[in-house]
């Protein structure tokens, strides 16, 4: 079962995160958040990911933290769960449209930490959660899960549409690198033996 459970604890968060990659897309999320509750379901919803999260932050400063190790509690329970990798397909990719947003998202679980992120969101906050934190939420994900990860927003008006996109493009993406490729059987994608 490719299932984890994460904890962690700091002066800032108190975060249990659990993950199953063979789910259905279910997700049952308090995080103090809720537009990055609505961007987690379009993850678990996409990527047919099971994602569970409780998470307590220092909200009352703002949502940095709170986001930041959300991404950084899901690639640690990702990369738990992915375990050895043998007979994944390890690379997916996926372009997702919203009216007028449209993103791609590319990823290699590669075993090596790397975030290119590119995205011009045309406001500063959706609602009251700030667009710059999209980026922090990926970049403690990628580190994380020790993965290479693309994101380019190509196009949008919408804040909200262009950040929607990410999300879904990334659990499209992801749902396609943990995918099981017959042909490799019990092997590692890997040239090198090793992911």
């Amino acid at each position: 079962m490719r299932q984890a459970t994460i904890k962690r604890n700091t002066l800032e968060t108190q975060i249990r995160l659990s993950v199953n990659l063979d789910g259905d897309g279910k997700s049952d999320l308090s995080t103090g958040v809720p537009f990055l509750e609505h961007m987690l379901d379009q993850i678990a919803r996409h990527g047919l990911i099971d994602l569970t999260i409780d998470a307590k932050g220092d909200t009352h400063i703002d949502d940095h933290h709170t986001v930041e190790d959300i991404g950084i509690s899901l690639g640690m329970a990702l990369r738990e769960a992915v375990g050895d990798k043998k007979g994944i397909k390890r690379y997916g990719h996926a372009y997702v449209p919203l009216d007028e947003a449209l993103s791609r998202v590319v990823i290699d679980l590669s075993g090596r930490a790397g975030l290119t992120f590119n995205a011009d969101f045309t406001r500063a906050s959706i609602g009251g959660f700030d667009t710059e934190l999209v980026a922090e939420f990926f970049q403690g994900l990628t580190n994380h899960a020790q993965a290479t990860i693309h994101i380019d927003c190509l196009r949008g008006k919408n804040a909200h549409h262009q950040a929607e996109t990410i999300f879904k493009a990334f659990g499209r993406a992801l749902r396609m690198a943990l995918e099981t490729d017959e042909r490799m059987a019990d092997q590692l994608p890997s040239t090198k033996g090793a992911l």
